[in-house]
């Protein structure tokens, strides 16, 4: 299990306590034997902050769907399985990103709405850095640590009220 996942779990919780917001990031235990279709569970009685997150870390200022996701043993794609859990669940979906541009440069994450997820791997090989800096939510760095201001901003409202209309 990576750092990355444990510092958005612990980013998350520090956003509830800090806007006193009654929620729970946790992650979730990884095993050979079992299928772990996200990483992160976030449990909120406020709908909005109910939802599920998957995280990667990668090098570059790219994710490709076909060498940063996988296939399970059916062959079913992993955004694929993660679209079918947060159906079946009725969670809000998130994709965790942390870029890593090698030594000497800084870290930038990002949390990006799975739906927009979803439609990008339809359509093209990946989704760019720059697409993640103007539609996704930054988590910031202090001290070491990642902070989020707001989880749910205006962008994700826009999407999300466009979803309930279809």
């Amino acid at each position: 299990m990576s750092d990355f996942e444990r510092e958005v779990a612990s980013c998350l919780n520090d956003f509830f306590e800090k806007h006193q917001i009654r929620g729970f990031a946790y992650r979730l235990k990884q095993s050979k034997f079992s299928t772990q279709y996200v990483d992160l569970l976030v449990d909120s009685l406020d709908p909005r902050y109910y939802c599920a997150i998957e995280c990667k870390s990668i090098r570059g200022k790219k994710l490709y769907f076909s060498q940063h996701f996988h296939a399970d043993k059916n062959g079913m794609h992993q955004i694929d399985a993660i679209s079918d859990f947060l159906t079946k669940t009725g969670r809000r979906g998130y994709l965790a990103v942390e870029f890593r541009s090698g030594p000497g440069r800084a870290l930038e994450a990002f949390l990006y709405p799975w739906d927009e997820v979803a439609l990008a791997f339809g359509s093209r090989p990946g989704i760019s850095l720059d697409e993640f800096r103007e539609r996704g939510v930054a988590l910031s760095r202090c001290s070491e640590r990642y902070t989020l201001d707001q989880l749910y901003p205006k962008t994700f409202e826009k999407l999300s009220q466009t979803q309930r209309e279809q």
